[in-house]
Formats: C-alpha cells, sequence, structure tokens
C-alpha cells in the first residue's frame, strides 16, 4: 500500500531540521523496482525502518505516528532519498541510559534490505544532532595516545610505519615472532591479520610471550618503543576478554604498547563496544574483514565505503578528513563532533615505500598508521631495511623532495625501487638510468 501520506513530508527543511536537533538523518541511493513509483517506495522504506506495519492495526496511536520517520527529501532522477528519524526512535541501554551503534543500523539498514519493492538502496552518508552524540560512547583512545607512547608531539605527530605479519596464516609460534622482531628493528607498529589467532599450530599462549620478547629485545636495540596489536575476535565475550586479559598479563609493564584488534563487521558493533568498554585504555582497531560484502563498487545494498576500508581514491580521501576532524563536510551532511576522540586512518592494501610520496601529497598529511605488509616483507634487503623505507617515504615527501634525487641519499628506499619494479616502473619512468640501476 501506498504510505507517503503518512511517512513523507517533501514539505521539511533540512535547515530547520538540523537546527532543531530532534532527528538523525540519512541520506540513500535508492532505485525502485519496475512498477512501483519513487515517493511510494521511499516512503515505505521510512514506515519499515520505524513505526509502520504491511497493513493498518488497531494498536497505532497519535503518539505513535509522532516518532514515524519521514522522507523529507526526494532527487528521482539521481536515485537519492533523505529521511529524518526521530531521536526518540532509537535503542537505549538499560544500564546507563546510552545510544548503541546496533539500534541505529537496524533502522537505516535492517528490514528495509530486503523489501520486494526495492530494487537497491545504499546508505550514503548520516547527520547526527549533538544530543545524540552525547549519548554515543565515541573511541575512548586516538592515536594521539600512540604518538605519546613513540616520544612524538601529541599533535601532527605524523607518520606510524607498520605492517601485517605475512602470511597471514602457516607460521608457527617461533617463526612468527622471528618476523615480528625483523620488523620492529625498522619500523613501529604490528598487527594481526584478522584470521590470526589462536590456531593449533599458532595457539596464543605460546606466540604472544615470543611476540613480547621480540618487542623488548627490538626496543632495546632501536632505543625507540614499539606497538603491536593483536586480534582478540571471538564469538563469545568471555573468549573476547580472556584473550585480551592474557595479553595484557604477558606483556605487563609494556601493556600500554598493545592494541585490541576485532573484527567489527563480522563480529558486528557489539564486539566493538566490549572490547572499548570492558579495555578502555587500550587502543581498539576496528578491522573491516568482510565488508565488501556491501561496500564493494558493485554493491548496491548496504552502506558505502565511507563506512569501509580506505584505499586512497578520491572518495576515500574524503574519508580521512571525515574520520580524524572535528568538522567536516561528508557527501552529503556537513557533521561537526563536539570534541568527541577522532578515529585514526589505518592505511593498507598493497601499499609500499614508492606509493606512500604521492599518497601523502593527495591526502595532505601523513597523520596515519600505514600497515604494509609486502610493502615490508617483500623488501630486498630485510623486513627492517621495509621499514626504514616506509618511514623515508614520508620524510621525502614531508621535506617536498624529488623522489628519484631523495632515493640517491636514502639506501633503503632506493632499494624499493628495486623490490617494487612495476610500482617504480609506473611512478616513476625512467628511475633506472636515473638510479644507476641495470637489469
Amino acid at each position: 500500500m501506498d504510505q507517503s501520506n503518512r511517512y513523507a513530508d517533501l514539505s521539511l527543511d533540512e535547515a530547520e531540521l538540523i537546527k532543531n536537533g530532534k532527528h538523525i538523518l540519512v541520506a540513500y541511493t535508492m532505485h525502485p523496482m519496475a512498477g512501483y513509483g519513487y515517493l511510494e517506495v521511499a516512503a515505505h522504506i521510512a514506515a519499515e525502518s520505524s513505526t509502520g506495519t504491511n497493513v493498518e492495526v488497531s494498536t497505532t496511536d497519535d503518539f505513535t505516528k509522532g516518532v514515524d520517520a519521514l522522507v523529507y527529501f526526494i532527487d528521482e532522477a539521481k536515485g537519492i532519498m533523505k529521511v529524518a528519524y526521530p531521536n526518540e526512535l532509537f535503542d537505549r541501554n538499560v544500564t546507563d541510559g546510552r545510544a548503541m551503534i546496533v539500534s541505529f543500523l537496524t533502522l537505516a539498514i535492517g528490514n528495509n534490505q530486503g523489501m520486494g519493492d526495492v530494487a537497491d538502496l545504499q546508505m550514503q552518508d548520516f547527520w547526527v544532532p549533538p544530543r545524540m552524540l552525547q549519548l554515543f560512547d565515541g573511541p575512548a583512545v586516538d592515536i594521539s595516545n600512540l604518538w605519546r607512547i613513540l616520544g612524538r608531539p601529541v599533535v601532527d605527530g605524523g607518520y606510524i610505519s607498520g605492517t601485517i605479519i605475512k602470511p597471514k596464516l602457516g607460521l608457527r609460534p617461533e617463526p612468527f615472532a622471528k618476523a615480528a622482531y625483523q620488523f620492529w628493528l625498522g619500523g613501529d607498529f604490528i598487527k594481526n591479520d584478522e584470521p590470526q589467532g589462536n590456531q593449533t599450530f599458532c595457539p596464543i599462549k605460546k606466540v604472544l610471550p615470543l611476540v613480547y620478547d621480540s618487542m623488548k629485545r627490538a626496543q632495546d636495540e632501536t632505543g625507540d618503543a614499539k606497538l603491536f596489536s593483536m586480534n582478540i575476535t571471538a564469538d563469545d565475550h568471555y573468549e573476547m576478554c580472556a584473550r585480551a586479559d592474557f595479553a595484557l598479563e604477558t606483556f605487563g609493564p609494556d601493556a600500554d604498547k598493545l592494541a585490541f584488534l576485532v573484527d567489527g563487521y563480522v563480529g558486528g558493533p557489539g564486539m566493538v563496544t566490549t572490547a572499548r568498554r570492558q579495555y578502555a585504555g587500550q587502543y581498539l582497531h576496528y578491522h573491516r574483514a568482510g565488508h565488501g560484502a556491501v561496500t564493494s563498487p558493485s554493491s548496491k545494498r548496504g552502506y558505502t565505503a565511507f563506512f569501509g576500508k580506505m584505499e586512497g581514491g578520491a572518495d576515500d580521501r574524503i574519508i580521512a578528513y571525515m574520520i580524524e576532524r572535528d568538522s567536516c563536510m561528508g557527501p552529503f551532511f556537513h557533521q561537526e563532533w563536539y570534541g568527541m576522540k577522532p578515529t585514526t586512518p589505518i592505511i593498507s592494501g598493497g601499499m609500499n615505500a614508492l606509493r606512500l610520496p604521492g599518497f601523502f601529497e593527495n591526502l595532505g598529511h601523513g597523520n596515519v598508521i600505514n600497515t604494509a605488509g609486502g610493502g615490508s616483507y617483500g623488501h630486498i634487503d630485510s623486513p627492517a631495511a621495509g621499514a626504514i623505507s616506509l618511514r623515508q617515504a614520508y620524510d621525502c615527501w614531508k621535506e617536498g623532495a624529488d623522489p628519484i634525487q631523495y632515493a640517491k641519499e636514502h639506501k633503503e628506499f632506493a632499494r624499493a625501487f628495486e623490490s617494487f619494479p612495476k610500482d617504480a616502473d609506473k611512478i616513476f619512468p625512467g628511475w633506472r638510468e636515473k638510479l644507476g640501476v641495470h637489469k
């Protein structure tokens, strides 16, 4: 049935909605199935996301109608619709009255994703009013905590060179710890990859003390602090906490150098919130394993890459600004965060020293963590040399130097050209002659 009379009000003004602060606003791209009207389907989405039913029911009263979600904007030609969700619709904790991400997602991309009259529906952006922002936890710590541990300035502390232990599966405890040690001789940050956990061939209780020993030896040799992000992902709250507690006990006086990684897409918002609340003093590392099921370019449902992985495209640069700034314009809405701690861009996905100067130039800053697996362990000399080449690439960009000229005076960066010749040929044509390298 057409519910547009109740669940749509195109006279509502977005500026007034934002000024009043009584709604969370969500922008979607949407196309209806053949034979259905655009506003009709948009209203059905708002109804399904809030107070609506498939038939008229006798239990609906005036109060219920007062918390209807309302379509307030459509552009059928561009396939864009926007919905205003009253703040009262969203679930609150019994324990402390706080709001929860899982409730927001349940409404915004819940049952409406399976409606038969919808050909595609994808969330593009959302705006949260000040009062609702106050009710969400937000991050407990941010990149400034890591900069402090590394002995950097807590403002614009710069690039954190990191890696992912490779291969992602198949290493026993001793080779795993050795790989960590080799990287830490030149780099800052190591993370577990998303499937690394408590495999029978590499149990946590055996590998983690060895990793900590590698950290201590690398710190002694370099004089620099090191960081480790451990995967605590588990189906069960108690299992997740058991892994985290063991890690804290193992690292002891260096426990502040631990981050806890959770596979937040497959594990869900509850896993993220549990980790943040149980271990508020630790850096929480959200891994996006599985997100491509909804955020890949071929997907037309769920939500966009603005809620997924960064890989350096034009849109992704906007993501980097959105998640680290207190005020930023997104695809549809300008969001003020009012001092909520920012999240940190973590750059991965085939990065190496040759790609970094251009990446930083596009981004405009280097206040990121970069986990370069192949970019470190694929370096022709050693993982430590790979880590050093990453730092040199950042310094090259920061100094505004020409990469070829910079390479002539920095061995590890120069050897990255030979380590990754396909990228070198593409990004720096003629590099062999300029650097005196012969095939």
